[in-house]
């Protein structure tokens, strides 16, 4: 087995992926997915921390796009707009990273794992805290910068769960935005 074999994250990837659809989150071990991978197990320890974060490699940088969109919109930019500039921005970069295909298979191996959804319940409020500390330090008053983060994931977590159903072929970012408006509309009827 190559120690530093070109492309082992990718591999080890695809190869956990696999081997949890496979035989189940709990029944694959680090051994089988570096043995199907092609490394030692020690390679598979170089990427990842253990075999659930596999399926929240890139966590960190997902946010971070949520975060930059917001502090790169022009300073004038009210509020709607740095919500749906933080939107757009993440909702691409979730396309980008892995695809539907690989968000369909990781969101149904997470369903079926009650530690793996504590954890993605986990991801989802560091994403609201940290979008939310970008508002405050935009000058968003604190209370409606919370809200906006809880928004925010809302928003992204109710599209998300729309873009990888099986019948859906829409985008998240056009899935985020009809989510978006929904919540416009509601507001207006509820105080109108």
């Amino acid at each position: 087995m190559a120690r530093w074999a070109p492309g082992a994250s990718d591999r080890l990837q695809r190869a956990a992926m696999e081997l949890f659809a496979e035989h189940g989150f709990e029944a694959t071990t680090v051994a089988g997915i570096a043995e199907r991978a092609g490394v030692t197990e020690r390679t598979f320890f170089r990427y990842f921390a253990d075999k659930r974060e596999v399926l929240f490699a890139g966590e960190q940088h997902l946010e971070a796009v949520f975060v930059s969109a917001i502090a790169g919109a022009p300073a004038d930019a009210p509020l709607t707009d740095l919500l749906v500039a933080a939107l757009d921005a993440g909702g691409a970069a979730l396309q980008d990273m892995r695809g539907r295909e690989f968000a369909r298979a990781r969101n149904e191996i997470i369903g079926a794992n009650e530690q793996l959804q504590e954890r993605e319940l986990l991801k989802l409020a560091k994403l609201s805290h940290s979008v939310a500390s970008a508002l405050v330090e935009r000058g968003i008053a604190d209370v409606p910068a919370r809200l906006a983060g809880d928004l925010v994931v809302s928003v992204f977590s109710t599209a998300f769960a729309r873009w990888v159903a099986a019948d859906e072929t829409r985008d998240l970012v056009e899935l985020q935005r009809q989510g978006l408006t929904a919540i416009n509309t509601l507001v207006r009827t509820e105080t109108g």
